[in-house]
């Protein structure tokens, strides 16, 4: 492509990673094509890349997206996620999670321009999944003691490099190369429980749009010379920023929520029914969950269900990114929750399936030249019955050191697909010496074809066996 046809953010970001490409890993160089962005890194799916693995002879490395990392203290991969990572399910065509993200970004591409009709959101959809605590945490603001930090909760490498937890830990990298407008889509990895709508790698879409003062108050019926960004008599309250002024704060909220507004009538239906709740996210403030009503797929109430979440970016992490000038807002949605809603489907593991069947009912809309937003409903192909087992054990004497989600990633490590879901359904502490047992109900169910009870019992055997060896408890 010639450097003519890109726009003039595009020719920054060109430059900076030109200027700085022998101090940038080579995971965070971007390449540029059209109005999109993909990493030229080697983990990325596709080519000739070394598989994922576990240096398991030694213990003490592994290999992932075409690096050799070594282990640490902190190290908490599983061979199950190592297989997961980098799989890119919102790239392949014809996945579920193709078609919305290709619906948001047209919605995007059709609403918002820049001159001569190019759309002004960038698309950065191939960044690689490692990054590191910094870029994860400490960019966003998040506190040194926060809980998303604790190995229980991510996936470490080692200690200087993880699976992200968000795609916002691109945000202040593609900030600081030029970028005013954005959409980041991208894997992402979380240890979690296990139930039909949990999965330890999901999918997000990280949306980011930053204003100069001119852009900001270009539509406004005042004179823009009698407004201003920035009033340092402001102090923080619950409706903004300090240093922000009124109008600053109001616009912003507005250009956000009818910017979502939009993309959640777009896709669900004019008649949804929405509504904004307040919430806490430390790299935005105000923040807020946009909630829609969610009708029960067994026949009751409708309830109210988070899609996603948002809010003004906080000045500091503009500040930090050499934007002292600038202000924006960003937003954060998981496709697998937007998609489980649009297209009625009931289990979250079902886009991991390869089955035929189940990938055919979205062909149709993802063929070349077919309409994205022809209707598309799953249906079951068949309903397997479950197979429920309870698994009782003594904790270890030091009760800290158990963690609900290091069993969790056992089970899956074992059980795979298998396993619908795992929840703790008895607690008990014993009177004379204090020990704490549990009792966790595992569901296992296929969704391509019934399991027999001596299959789901030697699956079941084996993670009583795993719990035994890797988590030092004593089955009851």
């Amino acid at each position: 492509m010639q450097l003519g046809n890109l726009t003039f953010q595009e020719c920054l970001l060109l430059q900076s990673c030109r200027l700085h490409s022998k101090r940038l890993p080579l995971s965070r160089l971007p390449v540029i094509y059209g109005h999109r962005l993909a990493s030229t890194d080697s983990g990325s799916s596709g080519g000739n890349a070394a598989p994922n693995r576990l240096n398991n002879a030694s213990a003490k490395s592994l290999f992932l997206c075409g690096q050799e990392f070594e282990s640490d203290d902190y190290t908490n991969l599983t061979d199950r996620i190592i297989e997961q990572v980098n799989c890119g399910l919102h790239r392949q065509r014809g996945h579920p999670l193709w078609l919305l993200t290709n619906r948001i970004v047209g919605h995007f591409n059709a609403n918002y321009t820049r001159s001569r009709s190019r759309p002004l959101f960038t698309v950065v959809d191939n960044l690689s999944p490692i990054v590191t605590p910094e870029q994860n945490f400490d960019s966003l603001l998040i506190p040194a003691d926060h809980p998303s930090r604790r190995p229980s909760d991510v996936y470490y490498l080692n200690r200087g490099r993880l699976l992200r937890g968000h795609t916002s830990a691109h945000q202040c990298d593609l900030l600081r190369q030029g970028l005013d407008a954005f959409l980041v889509v991208g894997d992402v990895y979380r240890r979690d429980e296990i139930d039909r709508s949990h999965f330890p790698v999901f999918h997000q879409m990280e949306g980011v749009r930053i204003y100069s003062q001119e852009q900001l108050f270009a539509g406004a019926k005042d004179s823009a010379d009698s407004l201003r960004m920035f009033d340092r008599s402001r102090n923080r309250t619950d409706e903004q920023q300090a240093g922000h002024s009124v109008e600053t704060s109001k616009l912003l909220e507005h250009e956000l929520k009818s910017c979502l507004e939009g993309l959640a009538r777009r896709l669900f239906g004019s008649s949804i029914a929405y509504r904004w709740v307040p919430a806490y996210f430390p790299f935005t403030h105000p923040s807020w969950e946009l909630e829609v009503r969610h009708s029960q797929s067994d026949g009751g109430e409708a309830d109210w269900m988070e899609m996603l979440g948002c809010g003004i970016v906080e000045q500091r992490l503009l500040d930090g990114c050499g934007l002292p000038n600038r202000t924006g807002w960003a937003f954060g949605l998981g496709l697998e929750r937007w998609a489980m809603q649009l297209f009625s489907v009931p289990d979250i593991r079902l886009f991991w399936s390869k089955d035929p069947a189940f990938l055919a009912q979205f062909a149709q809309p993802c063929q070349p030249g077919a309409d994205l937003w022809q209707p598309v409903q799953y249906k079951p192909i068949s309903v397997y019955p479950p197979c429920p087992m309870d698994l009782s054990f003594w904790l270890p004497a030091a009760d800290a050191s158990f963690h609900s989600n290091d069993f969790y990633d056992l089970v899956r490590s074992i059980a795979g697909d298998l396993v619908e879901q795992v929840s703790l359904i008895d607690e008990f502490r014993h009177p004379k010496d204090g020990r704490m047992s549990l009792c966790y109900r595992i569901v296992y169910r296929s969704h391509e074809r019934t399991l027999t009870s001596e299959e789901a019992r030697t699956v079941h055997d084996q993670i009583a066996k795993s719990a035994v060896t890797r988590l030092a408890v004593q089955i009851r």
